[in-house]
């Protein structure tokens, strides 16, 4: 039985951590974004909070739909193309990047590791109502 869950809001990606060296011990440190933690606790939350339950075991397929906000200034004729599913968001956050926030934060909830996931589709669509749709599938 798939898992869905809706996360609202744009699409975020995952920052890269800044690495710097700490003064008193010398060695280097990396420090996550702020807006990466915050976005990661927002999928935690959403998820346990929609779906909570057991962890999905062995294999798993993960779909990842993000519907990023259609701009002010999109003309009457690309609107008409987003439409007709013509026409796709070419900007940031890359597809990459939104996928691995969504599931890393799932990991030690929704499955032991992330590593279960054997297959993934992400998609980039335009919509009125910005928010990212995950569905969790146990394929055995």
């Amino acid at each position: 039985m798939p898992v869905r869950f809706i996360i609202p809001g744009d699409p975020k990606g995952k920052g890269r951590p800044r690495i710097f060296q700490n003064k008193h011990t010398g060695k280097s440190q990396a420090i996550t974004p702020k807006d990466t933690l915050s976005y990661e606790n927002l999928v935690k939350w959403i998820y346990q909070d929609s779906i909570g339950g057991p962890k999905l075991e062995g294999e798993i397929e993960a779909r990842v739909v993000c519907m990023y906000p259609i701009p002010k200034s999109m003309t009457k004729k690309n609107r008409k193309l987003i439409e007709e599913g013509k026409l796709h968001p070419t900007k940031k956050p890359d597809l990459d990047n939104v996928a691995k926030i969504i599931l890393d934060s799932l990991n030690n909830i929704a499955y032991a590791d992330d590593s279960q996931v054997v297959k993934l589709t992400v998609e980039k669509h335009y919509s009125d109502n910005p928010r990212v749709e995950v569905t969790l599938t146990e394929l055995f």
